[in-house]
Parts: C-alpha cells; structure tokens; sequence
C-alpha cells in the first residue's frame, strides 16, 4: 500500500510540473489564435478567435513582419549547418575512436579545454575575422561561423564509437578495406541512433540562435533576417502593441519543425544520448 501511495504521490507531483511547464505553451497558442493584436492581460483566453495571425504570417508579409523570407533564410541556414556539422563531428570522431597516431591524446585534452571556454568570449573576434573577409551580412558567414567549431563536439559520438566491436575494423583490413572504407561502410551504417542524435543538435544551434545572428547581419532589411531576430524585432516597445499575436503565432511555427522532428526521431535520439554515455 505504501508503494502504492508513492508512485501516485510522485505521479501527481509530476502532473503538475508538467501542468505549470505548458501553461506558457499554452497561452503562447490560444494568444496567436486571438483577434486581438496586443497584448491581453486581461483574460488567459482570447473572448474572440481568429486564424488571421497564421495567414498575415504567411501571406500578408509586410516591411516589419516578413516571415516567410526569415524561416526560408533559417532553413537554408540550419539545413547546411546540418550537414556540414554532422559529417566534421562524425569524421572526428571516427579519428579519435577508432585511429591510432601521434598526439591524439593531447589533442583531445586540447579540444576538452578549449570546449570549457564560454563561446562569448570569442564573438567580437570572429566578428572581426569575419568582416575581414567580407563574411558579414551573409548566410554564408553564419554557416561558416556555425559549422566550423562544430568538430569539438565530438566526445559523446566518440563514446558511442568506442561502443562498436573492434573485431569489424579489424577484419575489414584484412580484407584491404581503407579507413574511408571502414568509416562509410561499417561504422555509418551501424551509428543510426548517433547520426540521429548529432543530426537534430546541429539543426537546433543556427535554428534558435539569436546572439550571433543578431552580431553578424547587421542589415536594416527584414527579410535578411532570421526567424530569431524577427521574432524578437515584433516585441520591441514600439511594435509589440501591434504584433504581439502574430509574434505568438511564429514562435509557435517556429516550434513545429524541431518538435516534429525529435518526436519522429525521439527512439534513434535517446539510443545516442545514451549510447555515447557507456564509454568515453
């Protein structure tokens, strides 16, 4: 009985956290759905409903709101970040797995502590780098910017790697098989719940960035953006009053992509995540 009263105690602890976590969800939703364009503090529910924020998102963009050019410039950015981040983190991890040669050791020690440095510290001087090579206010900068660190993030992939039976390398060299070989042939096809894994977290960094973004488009032109800085433009004092439900109404777009994608892919992402955990 005792047992019992636990688990419904825990259960219903539970509920409720997760109640108070979805009430801004939720207000954030039946707010896009209002006809009201300011902000409501007065009812937690619209007195009247409307779709008119999703279609003057999509199709009624104007010189303020255009939304439709911040999620393609996103996209576009997030899809060849993913990529690019994918294959560096797996290549690297390949190396530093299942490759013997000089210095590994202390190149992994090296990339663990530059790993520890908080990536702020670096913003003005990559914005410089950057403008130097006339990188700034492009997409091009920001995939550049996004991807090439992306490397260090190798360890759990790594982990996961280690994993694998060395008795599969081993013999695909007897046969004469090269490393590249090996890493297409054996390893990749054997890592879908890593790829997985590596996959949705090189989409999310350039998807939800707002501060390197914000540093490295300097352009006055709204559909330059992405979504982030447009999203965040909508709540500036002089506009919120007018587009506080349609800023509602794209964080919620926003968050179907990656929320479809993680609940499709949920299974192949905890097998990375704990995958890469068994051994380091």
């Amino acid at each position: 009985m005792k047992k019992k009263m636990d688990a419904v105690l825990r259960h219903v602890f539970l509920a409720l956290l997760a109640f108070v976590w979805l009430i801004p969800i939720i207000w954030l939703f039946v707010t896009s759905l209002s006809s009201y364009k300011g902000i409501n503090t007065m009812h937690f529910f619209p007195t009247k409903w409307s779709f008119d924020n999703y279609i003057r998102l999509f199709f009624r963009p104007d010189t303020v709101a255009n939304f439709p050019a911040w999620f393609t410039n996103s996209l576009l950015i997030g899809v060849f970040c993913c990529l690019i981040s994918t294959a560096f983190v797996l290549m690297v991890a390949y190396a530093m797995s299942c490759m013997r040669f000089k210095g590994r050791k202390a190149l992994m020690s090296f990339s663990i502590i530059l790993g520890m440095f908080p990536g702020v510290l670096s913003m003005i001087a990559i914005y410089f780098v950057m403008k130097l090579l006339g990188l700034t206010n492009s997409m091009i900068g920001l995939i550049i910017i996004y991807s090439a660190g992306s490397g260090l993030g190798y360890l759990i992939c790594k982990g996961f790697f280690d994993t694998l039976p060395v008795s599969l390398r081993e013999s695909a060299k007897l046969e004469g098989a090269s490393e590249l070989t090996i890493f297409t042939r054996i390893v990749i096809p054997l890592s879908k719940p890593m790829i997985v894994y590596t996959v949705i977290n090189s989409f999310l960094s350039p998807w939800m960035d707002f501060v390197m973004a914000k540093l490295m488009i300097r352009s006055k032109d709204p559909s330059d953006w992405t979504v982030a800085m447009g999203l965040y433009n909508l709540v500036q004092k002089t506009l919120v009053g007018e587009y506080f439900s349609l800023f509602c109404a794209g964080g919620i777009i926003v968050a179907i992509p990656i929320s479809v994608l993680f609940v499709v892919m949920q299974r192949f992402y905890v097998e990375g995540v704990t995958g890469g955990a068994v051994k380091g």
